[in-house]
């Protein structure tokens, strides 16, 4: 199997796995939970496109660049790490918990709530008990070795 298939693979699989948990251990997603899958979609359709590339530049190319999907993935779970330990807030409004209007009808404050629950992005998701590694933590391993992995492979010219 070609690097670069491996590598849309691997990178199609944290995503995929991020929704299992959700259907499988009934963990909730937050917005930034969410915004960590795009760049792993990125990666694999550019890691695919790596597949059918030609060798040679373009190939190398593809392969870097979803190489760097990958670790814009994990670079969003750092910034999601440091949420869930309290460094810094989420600018993203939907990472906030919910605030009633000082003086609002209850009508009011069902109306304003969401249609789907939202969880905010500071209360850690851990899927293994007794592992204090959170799901953001671990994305961020995840994508740290793939990502190196996917650059280091771009820069030796990966094989078909």
């Amino acid at each position: 199997m070609s690097a670069a298939l491996a590598l849309a693979l691997l990178a199609a699989a944290a995503p995929i796995l991020a929704l299992a948990s959700e259907g499988l251990l009934g963990l909730a997603p937050c917005a930034l939970c969410l915004w960590q899958r795009w760049p792993y979609w990125a990666a694999a359709g550019l890691a695919l496109a790596a597949a059918l590339a030609p060798r040679g530049a373009w190939r190398r190319g593809l392969l870097g660049a979803a190489g760097v999907a990958v670790l814009a993935s994990g670079a969003i779970a750092a910034f999601h790490a440091g949420v869930e330990q309290g460094w810094w807030p989420s600018p993203l409004p939907g990472c906030q918990v919910p605030l009633a209007a000082p003086g609002a009808s209850v009508e009011e404050m069902l109306r304003a709530l969401a249609p789907a629950p939202s969880k905010p992005c500071d209360a850690p998701a851990y899927p293994v008990p007794g592992l204090p590694v959170s799901m953001a933590q671990m994305n961020l391993a995840y994508a740290l070795g793939l990502g190196g992995i996917a650059l280091i492979w771009a820069a030796r010219g990966a094989r078909r």
